[in-house]
């Protein structure tokens, strides 16, 4: 970009003397060209990658790390529905110490008895007909998968952010790179103008004229300072680095072809791959498995038991002092439970969930409409991105010949400085929409993955290759 603008500005074949005052626009835009070009085509020490600068947001958003510790709290919720269907033991414990008195007879109240209870005990428990316990189990295995689309959601975010911010930052360094090339060119402009009109060639409007262009310049200039400044900050909190500098795009690079499927394949893959609607649609199998809970607590429930047991009693009611009595017990059985009328809660407990699951249907439906709307969207916005990539690129040749017929036409006398102001303008302006459009188009590409479902870490090694820092 700036390699090309550098060329097509500097003219080392023009034989005019360039003291000559007709020369001030070309030596303007040759000054601007090479400006622009030594801001361009140095690539900080430093630099770094997109992929490198994802990388490090991974270890640093607060975004991402949140969804990931829900991740994993999501796992460990899901694996305890898993306990419904394996055994349960405790281990019980009793030590206790009675004294009593009898107090109806003075000979009683003379003797008082003490006596002592020692006892501990093993009991089991294996679920066998549970139904509400399967169900629950099964819930489990639904919203562990679960949480992995909700963490393939959050860093499928956190890639288009990333790369959002980065060519954001790109975009704003072009953008102060024209600025400051235009000013430099507005003053050479402007200094013509006023040797000029020193000289009696030239009136005062033109000096007025490139006066008040050069003074809209450093409003321009001071804007676009400002504007790099908040997109280095919302970059460098992004990726927790300090001074963050991203490579620039090659000169000339080919961007990645995004819309080689057509859209029907996109909408396709969208409804089939995309985590909002997988999980919408394990949201329904986890109501659908919660109306079977409901439906579980009318019906009956076995569970195999057994106990051990061991006692140890000193003494006793009849016979105080009576040394210690040992005490073992053991058991195994089934036990066999079934509801008969709990007022009704298990009848509108099933009219809620049933409930429920429409309303889980409902919201399927709608985020399956919603994907396949963005779906739609993002493809439509990669094709017309590709589409004002061309016509900026067609639109930049065309300014660049204007400039030169303005620069022609100033030199003999049918043009004004102010034809030259404005070609030098909507060249700058021009360049500058290039550069946001290739920008937006490479967002763009990731969007559109990312409505399809399948947005990678390896998409983003795909956009390096097209960076001044990448392979080739």
């Amino acid at each position: 970009m700036s390699q090309a603008l550098a060329s097509m500005l500097i003219d080392p074949q023009d034989p005019t003397p360039a003291g000559s005052s007709r020369t001030a626009v070309a030596r303007a835009a040759r000054l601007a060209g090479a400006a622009l070009l030594a801001a361009a085509a140095t690539l900080p020490a430093q630099a770094q990658s997109l992929a490198e600068l994802y990388d490090s947001a991974r270890g640093h958003d607060a975004g991402y790390q949140s969804a990931r510790a829900q991740y994993e709290a999501n796992l460990a919720k899901a694996a305890q529905a898993r306990a419904g269907l394996l055994p349960s033991a405790s281990l019980s414990a009793t030590v206790s110490r009675a004294h009593t008195e009898t107090t109806n007879s003075p000979e009683a109240a003379l003797n008082p008895r003490e006596y002592g209870t020692q006892s501990a005990g093993l009991n089991a428990t294996q679920p066998l007909y549970r139904p509400a316990n399967l169900a629950s189990y099964r819930q489990g295995e639904q919203q562990q998968l679960l949480a992995e689309e909700q963490l393939k959601t959050a860093e499928q975010d956190l890639i288009v952010r990333v790369a959002q911010g980065y060519f954001d930052l790109l975009g704003a360094q072009d953008n102060l790179n024209f600025v400051r090339a235009q000013k430099t060119a507005v003053a050479e402009q402007l200094a013509s103008a006023k040797r000029n009109f020193e000289v009696g060639t030239a009136t005062i409007t033109d000096t007025r004229e490139a006066q008040a262009r050069f003074d809209l310049v450093i409003a321009q200039e001071i804007a676009a300072e400002n504007d790099l400044r908040v997109k280095q900050l919302a970059l460098d909190t992004l990726t927790g680095r300090s001074g963050t500098a991203p490579w620039p795009l090659k000169s000339g690079a080919a961007l990645p072809e995004a819309t080689q499927a057509g859209i029907e394949q996109w909408v396709a893959s969208a409804e089939a791959e995309n985590p909002t609607v997988k999980q919408a649609r394990m949201a329904l199998e986890v109501a659908k498995l919660e109306v079977d809970k409901a439906k579980a607590g009318e019906k009956p429930t076995l569970d195999a038991v057994a106990s051990l047991n061991r006692a140890l009693n000193n003494g006793n009611n009849s016979t105080p002092n009576a040394g210690i009595n040992h005490v073992n017990g053991a058991s195994i059985g089934v036990n066999f439970n079934l509801p008969l009328f709990a007022g009704y809660a298990l009848q509108n407990r099933v009219k809620e969930t049933l409930a429920l699951e429409d309303k889980a249907r409902a919201d399927l439906d709608n985020a399956s409409r919603s994907v396949i709307q963005a779906t739609r969207v993002a493809y439509l916005g990669v094709v017309s991105g590709q589409g004002q990539v061309k016509a900026y690129e067609a639109a930049e040749a065309s300014s660049q010949s204007l400039l030169e017929a303005s620069k022609l036409g100033y030199q003999v006398g049918v043009r004004v400085n102010l034809d030259v102001l404005n070609a030098q303008s909507q060249l700058f302006d021009t360049k500058a929409k290039l550069a946001k459009a290739r920008y937006d188009l490479l967002v763009g590409g990731l969007k559109l993955r990312q409505a399809g479902g399948g947005l990678k870490d390896e998409d983003l090694l795909t956009i390096n290759g097209v960076l001044q820092g990448g392979s080739d």
